[in-house]
């Protein structure tokens, strides 16, 4: 049962984030849990628990089809996918081999992700936050052109220095 439980595992780790592909889900720190559980029937039921970066992320049905597919393809007939809210996801969860996918692909990663102490005050501005390096060239002469890129998850930036512009996936 171990060993199966570790291939199901495998399987699901090296699913890619489709909005994100240079990340699997595991590196995303989305893939929470995989369980192999006996049934009765005779086939195993496989369990993959993720936590979806926002509560409406419009890639979550795509994310749980690929696990599904991906786990038929190596065996597992009987795939259950369950979205766990709690604890939230944060870009803290981030692998740092997820990390360095990023910056290869010319995305700024995230740094720390803000923990106020206490209760989180409701803002309706704009979020301020540190200016990211650029993931090209290194600078930290960076400026923001937009709250948000290709995905909610990531704001646009330009580099003053190489001229390049970038996303960074957003601290939360």
């Amino acid at each position: 049962m171990v060993a199966v439980q570790g291939r199901a595992a495998e399987v699901a780790a090296q699913v890619r984030d489709p909005e994100m592909p240079m990340l699997t889900l595991a590196d995303l720190g989305v893939l929470r849990d995989v369980v192999v559980r006996p049934e009765p029937e005779g086939e195993d039921r496989v369990i993959v628990s993720i936590t979806p970066t926002y509560t409406g992320c419009p890639a979550l049905a795509t994310m749980r089809d690929d696990l599904v597919s991906r786990l038929n393809d190596a065996g597992f007939p009987r795939v259950e996918v369950r979205v766990v809210l709690t604890p939230p996801w944060s870009t803290d969860w981030i692998s740092e081999r997820g990390r360095a996918a990023l910056r290869e692909a010319g995305v700024s990663p995230p740094g720390p992700a803000p923990r106020p102490p206490g209760p989180v005050a409701l803002t309706l501005g704009q979020t301020r936050r540190a200016a990211p390096a650029c993931p090209r060239c290194g600078s930290a002469a960076t400026r923001l052109t937009s709250e948000f890129g290709a995905t909610a998850c990531k704001a646009l930036y330009s580099c003053t220095e190489c001229l390049e512009p970038f996303e960074h996936v957003k601290e939360i």
